[in-house]
């Protein structure tokens, strides 16, 4: 055992947590990490809800970002690792100010990581904490799931190596979306590996009551996919090549070939029952017996126009040269 992997877990680790008018949420969060972590950064964009205060009465350090360039969530854990200094821990608990780290996450991760210095992130089971409040949330918790092992990328919290993401120049501070899994791709061309555990992480508040939020959210996610496509999509990676290739068929592609074929034959509108067969193939292999799998896979469906959405509004802003702003469902 080296002299490293003999201090106390929490001794080893910092956390850094991002967020903007998370309320009490981040209170919460910042509750949640007293006495799991060695220094608790908290980097703040532009909130206008006393977060700031509140982070510094926990006892964090803080880190307001200038809002002279704009916010995006990876500049803002780029600010709190860059916080950390040149004596920061070896690792670092990433976790967004709306979630609450689950006892006993930090002594698991930090088990593997030291197990396996292969491995530069692990992440956990991320569940949301109110499913029960509105259907998009539940469709929240079905996203967070995911099999345990070795996976190509990681969500929002995560613990990792600060040398390996440092190594790989940290978060690309120009993404509105998607900038974990493109650190992933990042961090695997340099040899490392991402795992998944099947253990408790976070609790995730999504607080989404209104089909408006949900409908941004999942046009953030076509943006993701699009730029994620444009950036990694060449063999042998392949990044989100299928996601948005499926959202631009469904959402885009499929609707404007009917539209323009019922002009010449109007049975051709028919066509529109693809949309609620392939709600059926879905639940049929979710468990059509469980309400949950209905859920998902009607709004599976539906979610493709507005991934398909965003992913247009990236190419067109591509070819205009200009970037998009954050897409907020809060």
């Amino acid at each position: 055992m080296t002299a490293e992997t003999s201090q106390p877990a929490n001794a080893r680790v910092a956390a850094v947590v991002i967020g903007r008018n998370e309320g009490a949420r981040l209170t919460a969060c910042l509750e949640s990490l007293d006495g799991e972590t060695a220094r608790v950064v908290y980097v703040d964009s532009g909130s206008t809800d006393g977060s700031i205060e509140r982070a510094r009465q926990a006892g964090a350090e803080v880190v307001a970002l200038d809002p002279a360039r704009p916010f995006t969530a990876a500049r803002a854990r780029n600010a709190g690792l860059a916080a950390l200094g040149a004596d920061a821990p070896a690792f670092v608990q990433l976790i967004d100010g709306d979630c609450v780290l689950q006892p006993g996450w930090i002594a698991t991760g930090m088990a593997t990581l030291d197990a396996r210095p292969d491995v530069a992130v692990v992440c956990g089971r991320r569940r949301e904490a109110h499913p029960e409040v509105s259907v998009y949330n539940r469709l929240c918790d079905i996203e967070w799931r995911g099999p345990a092992g070795e996976v190509r990328a990681c969500g929002g919290d995560a613990l990792a190596r600060v040398a390996a993401l440092r190594a790989v120049d940290g978060f690309d501070e120009a993404l509105i979306a998607g900038e974990e899994p493109d650190l992933c791709v990042r961090l695997r061309a340099n040899g490392w590996r991402i795992h998944r555990l099947d253990a408790e992480m976070t609790l995730h508040d999504a607080a989404m009551t209104r089909f408006a939020q949900w409908w941004q959210r999942n046009r953030r996610a076509g943006h993701a996919f699009a730029e994620g496509a444009a950036r990694h999509g060449a063999p042998p990676e392949r990044h989100w090549v299928r996601e948005a290739r499926r959202a631009l068929a469904w959402g885009a592609g499929l609707p404007v070939a009917i539209a323009l074929a019922a002009l010449i034959q109007p049975w051709a509108l028919t066509a529109v029952a693809l949309y609620p067969l392939q709600v059926v193939r879905l639940a049929v292999r979710e468990g059509p017996a469980r309400r949950a799998a209905w859920e998902w896979a009607a709004f599976t469906v539906l979610g493709k126009f507005a991934e398909a959405a965003g992913a247009l509004g990236y190419h067109a802003g591509r070819l205009r040269g200009r970037r998009k702003g954050l897409i907020e469902y809060r």
